[in-house]
């Protein structure tokens, strides 16, 4: 019996050294990629968990199950460290295939970045940047001065500030303007977004008192004109981005509510939530109303996300008059909420895509998405189909069908795109959403994880948001679903 084996005639436990198995030539490559430190840790931690479990297979009085114990032998114990070493330092932060149908996915990241902002990331993390330093002057300068000029270009606004997302801009406009005093805002309007994330929660939060005004589905102009006082130090209205009420419904839109407020000489700010700086419909999507509309509507002040409709990295935007923003920046929670080089880097090239709006098509990836052609899709489900056929054998069905994606992260929630894809059924009838299940857990335990949905007793794999330079790739790992 070798010195290596778990178990000796005497009943004894003996595993290898740490120290030999270290020094053995095959644990050279493990010590070179993960470092000596977190080798031996790892070392140890193997063999305290293999020696525990003989001791409890052998304290039970099952010689058997001590027989049946894993090869201790230095290559097999070798073989274990390395699987142990790559799933520790393996990423929880990983790519996956989004085939949900919905594009701007809050749960994967929402917008997608264009090739020149990747590499302006990149160039910003391998390299000092002139994040706060005016390089005509040599002195110091304000971050903000990056994106400005771009902003006011493609809003008509006066000024802009940008923090790290959009409620963290509306938290940070309500604590500098109405610090203490009440923002009016219509019933209707007071949302919930992901997270029982609440607008009466962040004004609370940011030190203002919210007066409702109206019910819930019908507010009227004198509803807000009845409720401006002294203490009133702003009207706002909030997008309604993630749902929609119809019926005997009733809101005041913009171009009535800007001149009461001008009357009353009260601020009127605007929460856009997804916020475009484009037409839509130009480009054959619902209209969704543009940062540049609502400020020349008589806004004040206007919030937005950067990573929705936009196409750019997470932030939040305000724009609006210049004596606002210039207060909002000077609030010290400006400090807390900036953001840093990396989503200015990816920010820029962004923004800079919308003064050539004929392109953004081809070059603004979440518009790129949003625009494919069903019949694009429809060629690439018949082309994936096969694979996936074969992949799962004859315990499931795959067809190519249409369907409907959403853009998602609370944009036009009413409104879905025409889409096509694979729909994936149990062959067998019975316990139909157990096999749906087991097949959803196999798609996400791919090195590629694939993200569907299950719906009507079958999982749904909508192919719009899978690129050209992508299709490859998931055809190639399909095989391993039957591993």
């Amino acid at each position: 019996m070798s010195e290596s084996s778990a178990a000796t005639a005497s009943g004894a436990i003996r595993l290898p050294a740490v120290h030999l198995i270290l020094s053995d030539a095959g644990c050279e490559a493990l010590i070179a990629q993960y470092g000596r430190v977190q080798t031996l840790e790892a070392a140890r931690a193997l063999l305290a968990e293999l020696r525990a479990m003989l001791l409890a297979a052998r304290e039970g009085g099952t010689t058997g199950a001590v027989a049946a114990a894993p090869d201790t032998s230095i290559p097999a114990l070798l073989a274990m460290l390395s699987e142990r070493l790559r799933e520790q330092n393996a990423s929880p932060l990983k790519p996956v295939f989004n085939l949900t149908g919905t594009v701007l996915h809050t749960n994967l990241g929402r917008a997608l970045l264009p090739d020149d902002a990747v590499q302006a990331v990149v160039d910003a993390m391998r390299w000092p940047m002139n994040l706060e330093w005016d390089i005509d002057t040599g002195k110091r300068g304000d971050r903000d001065n990056l994106i400005e000029d771009l902003l006011l270009e493609l809003t008509g606004a006066e000024a802009a500030t940008i923090v790290n997302n959009n409620a963290a801009a509306v938290l940070l406009m309500l604590n500098t303007v109405a610090l203490g005093k009440e923002v009016i805002v219509s019933r209707g309007e007071l949302v919930e977004i992901g997270g029982a994330f609440r607008i009466p929660d962040v004004m609370t939060r940011a030190g203002a008192v919210l007066r409702e005004v109206g019910a819930t589905n019908r507010t009227h102009l004198k509803d807000y004109d009845e409720a401006a006082g002294p203490q009133t130090a702003l009207m706002m209205k909030v997008h309604t981005s993630n749902y929609a009420i119809t019926g005997f419904t009733k809101s005041i839109e913009l171009d009535e509510l800007a001149p009461l407020a001008k009357k009353h000489n009260i601020p009127l700010a605007v929460d856009l939530g997804s916020g475009t700086l484009v037409d839509l419909e130009q480009y054959g999507l619902p209209h969704e109303t543009t940062v540049r509309e609502t400020i020349e509507g008589g806004a004040d002040l206007v919030t937005f996300s950067g990573d929705k409709l936009l196409g750019g990295p997470q932030c939040g935007i305000i724009v609006g008059r210049k004596d606002l923003i210039a207060q909002i920046k000077k609030n010290p929670l400006k400090r807390a909420l900036r953001v840093g080089k990396l989503t200015l880097a990816a920010l820029e090239p962004v923004l800079a895509l919308y003064r050539a709006p004929d392109l953004l098509p081809e070059r603004l990836t979440t518009l790129k998405l949003l625009t494919r052609h069903a019949a694009d899709m429809r060629a690439q489900a018949q082309a994936i189909l096969p694979a996936l056929q074969a992949a799962l054998g004859a315990g499931y069905e795959v067809s190519d069908e249409a369907m409907m994606s959403q853009i998602g992260s609370g944009a036009l929630p009413v409104d879905q795109l025409p889409s096509h894809g694979l729909v994936v059924r149990p062959a067998a009838q019975g316990r139909i959403s157990n096999a749906l299940g087991v097949l959803e857990q196999r798609l996400r335990a791919l090195p590629l994880p694939v993200i569907g949905r299950v719906a009507q007793d079958a999982l749904w794999l909508d192919l719009r948001c899978l690129q050209d330079y992508q299709q490859q790739r998931f055809i190639d790992q399909l095989t391993q679903l039957t591993a």
